[in-house]
Parts: structure tokens; C-alpha cells; sequence
């Protein structure tokens, strides 16, 4: 009979390492006891089953599986030693040789998960290193696949360019639906009934996209050819410049991805 999994998440009391812990508990991947988190400050209140540490170490050495969940610019401070194990990062821009050299192991496995793993819907993509056997890939994919939807990509070139894309999660909806809001406002409507029309606008865009699966071009086309007021709109939009600032905030994260890599 094979052993439990032992899973440990280096900041497993932050947003995105608790909502992986909780992804991982709610498919029963991992039992409550084999499951490892540490925390910097303060111990969360949060899955009293497991066990909780400051010290990162103790924390590699009762797992068989170590994610490392902290911030780039905190990482070259993390001298953790994993030999033998599989590290799972899930920060941007370190790059799986440096992660392999510090920790010292081959196995190792770079991801870009975003904060939606809160509610299950993230979207990561991975790449692995040649020592990472089926078993390991096929576990990465199902820990993932707990989180939202998952794809094992090329180079770590297409990770660094999802790092924008895909790795801010909520955060370019949000800008939508701010700018949205803020409108909606000058025009006399009170926050909080501006506040919900536009995040059901948005929550309600996302599942329809979801559901029908359609490329984003064909739901654009559809209101274009209807030629109404959303037409209207997305015109006037496009010709205010929209494709050529999110094509400029795309590159500019994929620039500083990279940077971070060259950092470590």
C-alpha cells in the first residue's frame, strides 16, 4: 500500500498558497495531517488539521511535495534544501535552473496560477524539468486541475509571457469594472447600484464565455454585426486606442517577468 502524499506549501498563509490548501483539501489529495503550511507573522486560523510552521525547513523535511508560495523578490532568502523531492513554484520569473541550483534538486516544476484558485476557476500553466518522471506530471496536473484548468506548456518563455496574461487573474476584469464604475457614477448613478451592475455584468460575461466556449472574437463579432448600441460602444472603444493598451500592458508585464528572472 502506497504511503500518504505529504504536501507543503512555503507561505501557505498567504492568498494564493491557502487557496491551493484549500483546493487540495476539498479534492481529499491530501489529508488535513499531511499537509504542511508555514506562515511568517502570524499562524492563520485556517485548517487547524495540518500542521503550521515558521520554520520552512522542518516544513520540507515532512513533505514529498514542496510549493513554494512567496513572493519573487523574498525568494533568494528562502535556502531551503529539497533533495530528493519535487518542487512546485508558483512564483513569477524564477527560473527553473536557479530553482533547481538552490534547492537542490532536478526535480522541479514552474507554474502560474492566479488568485481565481480562490474559487476554483484559475488558469495555470506549467513546464517541468526533463527529471520530472509521468507520475510527477501527472500529479501536477491533478493539483491544478483542483485549483481551476491547467496546461503544460512549451518553454519558460510562454510562462513568462502568461505571467501577464493569464497570472493577474481578476486583476484586468477589475480594471474594466472600475473604469465601468467610475462612469457609471458621473452619470448619477449611487456606488453601490453601479458597484452591482457592473459586477454582475462582468460575473455574468465570464460564465456565458465559460458555458459556450466561443472564441472571444466571435462574441464581439455577434455585437458588431447587430450594429446597436454596444456597437456603438465598441467601436468607439477600439478607436480610442483599447487593443493597443492592453497589447502595451501585456508586453510590459512580460518585461518585468523576465527582468525577475534575471534577478535570481
Amino acid at each position: 500500500m502506497n504511503a500518504p502524499l505529504r504536501i507543503g506549501i512555503i507561505g501557505g498563509a498567504g492568498w494564493l498558497g491557502g487557496a491551493i490548501a484549500a483546493a487540495l483539501l476539498d479534492a481529499a489529495i491530501v489529508r488535513p495531517q499531511d499537509l504542511s503550511l508555514s506562515f511568517r507573522n502570524k499562524q492563520p486560523d485556517r485548517f487547524p488539521a495540518s500542521f503550521w510552521t515558521s520554520d520552512n525547513q522542518a516544513l520540507a523535511d515532512r513533505s514529498d511535495v514542496i510549493v513554494l508560495s512567496v513572493r519573487p523578490a523574498d525568494w533568494p532568502g528562502l535556502k531551503v534544501d529539497a533533495r530528493g523531492k519535487l518542487v512546485v513554484s508558483v512564483m513569477a520569473g524564477i527560473r527553473l535552473d536557479a530553482l533547481c541550483t538552490q534547492h537542490g534538486t532536478t526535480r522541479v516544476v514552474r507554474t502560474l496560477p492566479n488568485a481565481a484558485a480562490e474559487v476554483r476557476k484559475s488558469y495555470t500553466p506549467w513546464i517541468a524539468t526533463g527529471a520530472v518522471g509521468k507520475q510527477d506530471r501527472a500529479l501536477i496536473r491533478t493539483i491544478f486541475d483542483t485549483c481551476g484548468f491547467q496546461d503544460e506548456v512549451r518553454t519558460e518563455a510562454e510562462i513568462d509571457y502568461l505571467t501577464g496574461l493569464t497570472g493577474s487573474g481578476p486583476a484586468f476584469p477589475a480594471l474594466l469594472a472600475e473604469a465601468m464604475m467610475a462612469d457609471a457614477m458621473t452619470h448619477g448613478l449611487d456606488p453601490d447600484t453601479a458597484r452591482r451592475a457592473v459586477n454582475a455584468l462582468i460575473v455574468g460575461a465570464g460564465r456565458l464565455l465559460e458555458k459556450r466556449d466561443d472564441c472571444p472574437a466571435e462574441t464581439v463579432r455577434t455585437f458588431l454585426d447587430y450594429q446597436g448600441t454596444t456597437a456603438a460602444a465598441l467601436t468607439e472603444m477600439k478607436a480610442a486606442g483599447f487593443e493597443a493598451a492592453v497589447s502595451r500592458g501585456l508586453a510590459m508585464a512580460f518585461r518585468k517577468s523576465v527582468r525577475m528572472g534575471g534577478d535570481s
